[in-house]
């Protein structure tokens, strides 16, 4: 039986942050239990490529820039936040080619 401070040191995204994330996905891709299966291995696969900490930063950073005004200009622009983005889009992107 696996321990489960070695199961969280390795699965490190909240129930809430994942519940969300296929809350998400599904109302993209639709309301089937299929969708519900195919959102849930998307977050596990980002979860394991991604620790949780840059993928809050990435989740972050697309919100703001979501937004209007002056403070959301910092997050539209610079290299960091780019990076950030496009490092959370990648392991998306592949975690979607493996559950999708």
């Amino acid at each position: 039986m696996p321990q489960v401070g070695a199961a969280q040191a390795v699965n490190d995204y909240p129930t809430n942050a994942r519940a969300d994330f296929v809350f998400v996905c599904m109302a993209t891709n639709g309301q089937t239990r299929e969708m519900l299966d195919r959102c849930s291995c998307v977050i596990d696969q980002i979860a394991e490529t991604l620790p949780y900490d840059k993928y809050v930063s990435a989740e972050t950073v697309m919100r703001m820039r979501q937004t209007t005004g002056e403070r959301s200009g910092m997050f539209k622009q610079g290299g960091m936040m780019t990076d950030i983005v496009a490092e959370f889009r990648r392991a998306q992107a592949e975690a979607e080619v493996m559950c999708f």
